[in-house]
């Protein structure tokens, strides 16, 4: 009888701290599923933030988006990156008397042609003296410390400022924390406004199954309901196929 008192009062402290961990499990496993998730999208997001920019230069050279995450990459590693090199801006006196940025680059331009072919070198530091200090054109329409090239730089280094380089920019295609999966990239380079404008839109996404796909299970399939039931999209994207947002993220 003794023996059955003790047995059951063991189990029923056994039942108490189960009862009490399982309390405590239920209150710390969605604190911790959210805070790990807040921690992952923020390494997700960034990456989204990286494609976007990659793919809008990639439109600008190209005129369309792409879908194809290899082509995204190879481009970053052998396009150069065109920017305009501005010194000197047009005064109101100049705009009033008809000049334009046009018209200014082209006197420059056939100035610095005529420079080279006379002081035999491309020198641009040399040209721009020289034809400042002695064009008549320039002088003529007040055009002495008036630049406009085109440079070529590298696409890599001057999107992301040193982040990435040509051996590792392919990370931005791949979803943090998940199984070395690659973002979903959908284009519609034929989308047409209700104007009748062409025009190419697309998106990005990672699936929240992608990056928590290690954590509670209850808890993400819960996510992904309650998103769904919102007719919300279950992950981070930016972007639409269905009509145009300027690609804005869903995080935004």
């Amino acid at each position: 009888m003794k023996t059955t008192r003790v047995i059951f009062r063991i189990l029923l402290a056994a039942s108490v701290v189960l009862l009490a961990w399982l309390c405590i499990d239920s209150v710390v496993t969605p604190i911790r599923f959210e805070e790990t998730r807040e921690i992952r999208e923020t390494a997700v997001i960034n990456n989204l933030v990286h494609i976007r920019t990659a793919e809008a230069e990639y439109k600008l050279a190209k005129g369309h988006y792409t879908a194809d995450a290899d082509s995204l990459i190879l481009f970053l590693r052998t396009s150069p990156k065109k920017e305009l090199l501005k010194e000197g801006a047009l005064t109101d006196k100049q705009l009033e008397n008809g000049m334009t940025e046009q018209k200014a680059a082209k006197i420059i331009k056939d100035a610095k042609q005529k420079a080279q072919a006379r002081l035999k070198t491309d020198n641009d530091s040399i040209l721009y003296a020289y034809i400042w200090a002695n064009d008549r054109d320039i002088k003529a329409n007040g055009l002495q410390g008036f630049r406009r090239d085109t440079i070529y730089k590298n696409m890599i280094n001057t999107l992301y400022k040193g982040e990435f380089t040509a051996e590792n920019v392919e990370q931005i295609i791949l979803i943090p924390y998940s199984d070395n999966e690659r973002y979903e990239l959908e284009v519609n380079n034929n989308y047409t406004t209700s104007q009748g404008i062409r025009i190419p839109i697309m998106e990005a996404r990672a699936p929240f199954k992608t990056y928590l796909h290690d954590l509670d299970k209850q808890e993400l399939v819960n996510l992904i309901d309650k998103e769904e039931k919102l007719e919300h999209y279950p992950g981070l994207r930016f972007g639409s196929i269905e009509a145009p947002n300027n690609n804005a993220g869903n995080w935004e």
